[in-house]
């Protein structure tokens, strides 16, 4: 019992420590100011919850995920003034779930293919990532489309809201992926992370 109190305690030691990491990389975007329609490009603040859903499952990356979510609205509504941008209550509703609760906790299911081996580990990483744009996609078609809050941004595709949602989150999210998944495999090649990676299913 008191071995299995102290993995329970290191469990949550460590999902904590990864949502802290996770906390700060996002505040830090360094590429926010060479995008061309908005958006930025975090230091690749979602690694640490791929990490972690990948080392320990599924079940628990989304509790953690779940709670960056919690942040990252809570950002939303201080720091970017989320409830001041004029949307209905329908609007806001929807922008909430699919900009923040949603698009944020689905980066715990980056453990998906966990007992899979290193193409596990990518495949479940970019699976949780497209997730998180389809989230932003549903979101800029259904809800910011409707406002024409941004569209002077993005005149040249503004009588196509699919176009325009795909162009303006997969400019920041694409480089975001690409950018998590290098440096995720990267440290993956350091022993001392290596050994703390899941073990390959013998049985596939």
């Amino acid at each position: 019992m008191p071995a299995q109190s102290a993995s329970k305690t290191k469990l949550l030691v460590e999902g904590a420590m990864m949502l802290a990491l996770a906390i700060v990389l996002s505040l830090i975007t360094p590429f926010q100011k060479i995008l061309p329609f908005g958006g930025s490009i975090t230091l690749v603040s979602m690694l640490p919850i791929c990490f972690y859903s990948i080392k320990n499952g599924v079940g628990k990356g989304l509790g953690v995920s779940l709670l960056f979510a919690v942040f990252q609205f809570a950002q939303g509504a201080i720091k970017d003034g989320l409830f001041g941008w004029g949307l209905t209550a329908g609007m806001l509703i929807a922008c909430i779930l699919f900009d923040y609760f949603i698009a944020y906790t689905v980066i715990g299911l980056a453990g998906i293919f966990r007992k899979h081996g290193m193409g596990g580990w990518i495949a479940g990483t970019v699976i949780a990532l497209l997730l998180r744009f389809l989230s932003h996609f549903l979101s800029g078609v259904y809800v910011f489309a409707s406002t024409g809050k941004i569209w002077d941004n993005l005149s040249f595709v503004a009588e196509n809201k699919y176009i325009y949602s795909a162009v303006y989150n997969g400019a920041y999210m694409l480089p975001e992926m690409i950018l998590t998944v290098v440096v995720f495999v990267i440290l993956c090649k350091i022993p001392q992370i290596a050994r703390m990676m899941p073990a390959k299913d013998s049985t596939e």
